[in-house]
């Protein structure tokens, strides 16, 4: 199924040459030197090859940031700074906030920045992925996963590295809190709804999907609640799509719970429960256009032309039909005025994050390599004159081109 994530650009960034002429003394410093120029740049073309594997992306992250670990790391086991975190500049964009680019002079700065990208490469995998016409279990298991791992990633930058930051986190921009913590709960509902697509297609209890659907539809609820403090023009449409998963998965947990209650003779809190359904299914098809109407950072998804969210609309109407004639014939029950509140608890099936740890430092590093790295020999500081803004351009991403849909019920 293809567009049926919505997923923002990755950020760009500035060439970074790590030139340390001078300061690097010897051959195995400048080697260094070399291969995180060279490790940073291939990374950087990974992230936009749509060949790219899970095992090429892990590769060459862990490359990349075991290299510059040298940067940040302390060799000797000290609380003390390591001596090189300073000494070269990088230059981000935001992904919701366009090509204006944040500059820090901190390898720190670098490490959340592009472990944001990498994490953002594992939600867009998985998206890919959920786009083939006919996926496999193993490549459905592979969806799963890349989210938990993006997840994860998210997770750790939050926790464990960007409080580390000199400067902190410009409000509303990607490192921020609040933004993070949306793309943590974002990354496990979209798993969840792996779950959910896997349960239905074996004909899982009908419980457990009810319960499964009101978790997704809660963590939707929750990444809407974190968003709606940030500023509207950045992410009003990035709302629209949590808005509308919500209502989808609410109208799904309502149609499942209706069953439920079918089969238990409580045919008129059935009926009330697929009268629920229908209301939600309708706001959720009124959303997918306010969505796409909406101006915004990222790709476009389309749930409501997909045969999965198509389903859901006959299965609502078809079950809220059967209840109600069963009722005519059967049980005469009167139908609830209030639909009912549901506190569906999922005993299986709830995602949690991939715990994520940054390599440790490359064996190029030991105390006599960091120790060829002369600071004295730093070129002088010439920030006083002028100098052309060095241009930041947007990532070239491939353009995710529809297939031909095949009802295949692994989102």
């Amino acid at each position: 199924m293809t567009h049926w994530f919505h997923r923002h650009p990755l950020k760009a960034t500035a060439p970074v040459p790590f030139s340390l002429y001078g300061v690097a003394s010897t051959p195995a410093a400048s080697k260094i030197c070399s291969d995180l120029r060279a490790s940073r740049a291939r990374l950087l073309e990974l992230f936009t090859d749509t060949s790219c594997t899970v095992e090429m992306m892990k590769n060459a992250t862990d490359l990349y940031f075991s290299l510059l670990q040298g940067f940040i790391t302390s060799l000797d086991g000290s609380t003390q700074d390591n001596k090189l975190r300073y000494i070269q500049n990088f230059k981000w964009t935001d992904t919701l906030q366009g090509n204006v680019p944040s500059s820090q002079q901190d390898a720190v700065f670098e490490l959340v920045s592009m472990g944001f990208n990498m994490a953002l490469w594992y939600t867009k995998f998985a998206s890919r992925l959920a786009g083939k016409e006919d996926i496999t279990e193993d490549e459905a298991k592979d969806v799963h996963r890349s989210l938990k791992i993006a997840a994860g990633i998210f997770k750790h930058l939050k926790e464990s590295h960007i409080p580390k930051l000199i400067t902190p986190a410009e409000k509303g921009r990607d490192l921020e809190a609040r933004v993070i913590d949306a793309y943590v709960v974002q990354c496990q509902a979209e798993a969840q709804e792996v779950t959910i697509a896997r349960a239905i297609e074996l004909k899982h209890n009908p419980g457990l999907i009810a319960a499964l659907a009101n978790e997704t539809a809660n963590y939707y609820q929750n990444v809407d609640h974190t968003l709606s403090s940030l500023e509207p023009v950045y992410i009003a449409k990035w709302r629209k799509y949590t808005q509308l998963k919500m209502c989808f998965y609410m109208a799904y947990s309502f149609c499942y719970h209706g069953q439920t209650l079918l089969t238990s003779d409580k045919c008129g809190e059935a009926i009330r429960c697929l009268q629920e359904a229908e209301k939600f299914y309708n706001k959720a098809e009124a959303l997918c256009k306010e969505y796409g109407e909406t101006k915004g950072p990222g790709t476009t998804a389309k749930p409501s032309g997909h045969l999965f969210f198509r389903k859901l609309g006959s299965l609502v109407k078809n079950t809220l039909e059967k209840c109600q004639r069963e009722n005519g014939f059967i049980y005469f029950q009167k139908v609830p005025a209030e639909a009912p509140q549901l506190d569906l608890k999922a005993n299986y099936g709830l995602v949690e994050p991939i715990p994520f740890e940054f390599p440790a430092v490359n064996p190029q590093w030991t105390p006599e390599t960091l120790a060829a790295f002369d600071l004295t020999k730093k070129p002088k500081d010439d920030s006083a004159k002028p100098k052309k803004e060095e241009e930041v351009k947007p990532m070239k991403e491939a353009d995710i081109k529809p297939q031909k849909d095949s009802g295949c019920q692994i989102s």
